[in-house]
């Protein structure tokens, strides 16, 4: 079953130009990458003639884009929703001329304390909105869960699944440890549903650290997703901070550095591709 196992990454991490984020997949053996910023652009403003060129350098080196990951549903849930909408529609733009199957995408981020139940309506309209626009394209939307957002714990993120069951979902462990969420718990809620996983883990303060390293039970798990027919595995080191880090979060939702810290990007890239590697090798 490892044999089938696909290891894709957020190559960006390893490197801002297609030139060395191809270098990062080429050193690591993987498969190809969920793309999110390259050469200076998000995926959500990835000129369309740059993203055809971009493919066809990847398809010479035999590399894909499995998965965008896009910031559409990183929104305040008071927030405009119409232009996000457009933003989305040219993101499936980017994702047909890259034949991505996937798109990583959220549900929203919530008002202050106030309790998520508020916004479940409004969530649920909002994707349906988005799903809608997709309908018909071949692209999966995958939901993540997020801290911050309305789907950032295993309950919520079942709620939302059941009821729009043409959405995929997206298993981060680290994101689950950073909530309180106890991930085999969310794992045993969510199973059933989850398209693939990101690879990230994190301690108990919400540090990030290599796979398996930290308390989000990423070699139960993943070993369970391979066992279910799960091959499609996205490594997400988040070891150090990179460039464009800072507009991914919100304020107050920062990822926090712990004492898995690397030179450079590139070593903190291949640090959490080994670690990743080396849980699949023992499954």
């Amino acid at each position: 079953m490892r044999d089938q196992v696909k290891i894709f990454a957020f190559t960006d991490e390893a490197g801002n130009t297609l030139e060395q984020q191809m270098n990062a997949m080429k050193r690591n053996g993987l498969h190809g990458m969920e793309m999110r910023f390259i050469n200076g652009h998000n995926v959500s403003a990835l000129p369309l003639e740059q993203a055809r060129e971009i493919k066809k350098v990847l398809d010479g080196e035999g590399l894909t884009v499995w998965s965008l990951g896009s910031p559409i549903g990183k929104i305040g849930i008071r927030d405009d929703f119409a232009p996000h909408l457009d933003q989305f529609k040219y993101i499936l733009d980017v994702a047909y001329t890259l034949q991505a199957e996937n798109v990583r995408m959220f549900s929203f981020y919530m008002e202050g304390d106030k309790d998520p139940a508020i916004f479940r309506d409004e969530v649920l309209e909002r994707l349906a909105k988005l799903l809608e626009a997709a309908k018909g394209s071949n692209i999966n939307l995958c939901h993540e869960n997020e801290k911050g957002i309305y789907g950032d714990n295993a309950a919520r993120c079942a709620d939302i699944l059941s009821q729009l069951p043409e959405l995929k979902a997206v298993f981060d462990p680290a994101n689950f440890v950073q909530c309180g969420q106890d991930t085999l718990e969310a794992w045993q809620l969510l199973a059933d549903r989850i398209h693939y996983m990101h690879i990230k883990d994190a301690l108990e303060d919400g540090s990030v650290v290599p796979a398996g390293c930290g308390n989000g039970h990423v070699p139960e798990i993943v070993a369970e997703y391979i066992a279910r027919g799960g091959r499609a595995l996205s490594v997400e080191p988040h070891l150090q901070v990179f460039k464009g880090l800072d507009t991914l979060e919100a304020e107050g939702q920062r990822t926090k550095l712990g004492k898995y810290e690397y030179p450079d990007a590139d070593t903190a890239f291949d640090a959490a591709c080994s670690a990743i590697k080396a849980i699949v090798e023992k499954i």
